[in-house]
């Protein structure tokens, strides 16, 4: 005892003779509402950043230079809360699905990408920034809901561009009372939370430089029928999580009431639940047909009330049950829908605003409404002439490969970037 006491000292005083300080692990957590970070309510106008795992690998898909160069630009405008996606599920070569994937097939994995998400965790932490992983999807373009019910048997899963939506969400539908699928996840699950980071050799549990596990991308019911299976899904994911990580905060990736079947009671269930650290919700104006494409400017005003009821509906919910909540999804069309780089952001800067506004706010009076992430940062990113959607080799946006390339994403150049540095500003200021 006396020797290991005599060895703890040595450190501390080698640590104090050359100026550094123990590198100890403090984690994200929530008390009266809200976030605390390094002792402090932490608030933040963070950004999307789904492909990092892959762009941070040394495989296909994988460019280590400008991953290093996306960071140094986020922290440059502030931005230091990620939501990441820790990797996409099935084989590679299916439209509209992101690729390199990482699970293959059920518990067999490719290495570069989950040797890419350890080197983001690593360059993320270095530079103090804190990071949301989802770990499922109930939408195409990584696999989620309909690959883990490929591979339970059920079939080969739709693809919404090529066998229509309708098919695809009559497929997927079947994932909350599809037991085999939902194990086949959790495998995933504690494989996941599990791991140790191969670059600073230590477990995933143990970084503080994750802020929360996340258990999905948008995950819904898909019909009224499956709202207690969905409900009892997320409690047992939630709880799955904080037995493999007590540290970590879990969030749900939910959409708020929209992706509830419009339920507002299911969203606040699922977020009831005590191994439920925060609320997440996602705003849509033009996939809820709030404006179209031929009158986004006109009906910019529209979108941004229906926001705000959006916004204030959920919040109250929050403050009800004193969690903090998240904007974490949120976007508005370039200008007359177009998607090259250097066409112009005056109506999606003007949506954006008003959204940045409402965590100001929040930073300003301690409330639970404590930040969000933009959809979704593009950066460098280069596009190719006459390339509408994304093929392989082409570098990759905030826009996933089943839509537009360049439509919500924000690129370095973008007059966005302003805002969001200003915004977050205003934030740190407080």
């Amino acid at each position: 005892m006396k020797k290991n006491l005599l060895v703890a000292l040595s450190l501390l005083l080698l640590f104090a003779a050359c100026g550094l300080k123990p590198d100890k692990q403090t984690f994200i957590k929530v008390k009266d509402g809200q976030f605390i970070k390094d002792g402090q309510p932490y608030y933040y106008i963070g950004a999307n950043f789904w492909y990092g795992a892959i762009l941070a690998s040394e495989g296909e898909g994988g460019n280590r230079q400008r991953l290093l160069m996306e960071l140094d630009s986020l922290c440059a405008i502030g931005v230091d809360n990620l939501r990441i996606l820790v990797g996409a599920d099935g084989v590679n070569g299916i439209v509209s699905k992101v690729e390199p994937t990482l699970q293959i097939a059920p518990g067999v994995y490719n290495d570069t990408i989950l040797a890419g998400l350890d080197y983001l965790l690593y360059e993320m932490g270095k530079r103090k920034m804190s990071a949301v992983l989802y770990l499922n999807n109930s939408w195409e373009w990584s696999g989620g809901y309909g690959q883990y019910l490929e591979w339970a048997g059920y079939g080969k899963a739709p693809v919404p561009t090529v066998d229509g939506w309708a098919q695809f969400q009559k497929f997927v539908e079947q994932y909350p009372q599809c037991d085999s699928s939902k194990t086949l996840f959790a495998n995933h699950v504690k494989f996941i939370v599990e791991r140790t980071n191969r670059y600073i050799n230590r477990k995933y549990s143990d970084d503080s430089t994750i802020m929360s596990w996340q258990i999905g991308n948008e995950p819904r019911a898909f019909n009224d029928k499956n709202k207690v299976s969905f409900a009892l899904w997320i409690h047992s994911v939630a709880e799955l999580i904080k037995s493999c990580d007590p540290n970590h905060l879990v969030s749900t990736g939910s959409e708020g009431s929209q992706g509830c079947e419009k339920d507002i009671q299911l969203w606040e269930l699922i977020h009831s639940y005590k191994s439920v650290d925060y609320m997440t919700i996602h705003i849509w104006p033009y996939n809820w047909k709030w404006t179209d494409k031929d009158s986004l400017n006109e009906t910019l005003d529209y979108s941004i009330k229906q926001t705000q009821k959006y916004i204030k509906d959920h919040l109250a919910i929050a403050e009800k049950y004193n969690k903090p909540i998240v904007i974490e999804e949120f976007g508005y069309p370039r200008d007359s829908f177009l998607f090259d780089l250097g066409t112009l952001t005056s109506n999606r800067d003007a949506y954006y605003a008003s959204v940045f506004q409402n965590v100001v706010d929040g930073s300003e009076s301690n409330g639970n409404l404590a930040g969000c992430n933009f959809w979704a940062w593009g950066g460098m990113a280069e596009k190719k002439d006459g390339c509408v959607y994304w093929v392989k080799g082409n570098d990759y946006t905030g826009d996933p490969p089943q839509e537009e390339q360049g439509l919500y994403s924000v690129f370095q150049k973008d007059n966005t970037v302003e805002l969001i540095r200003n915004s977050n500003k205003k934030i740190s200021n407080h």
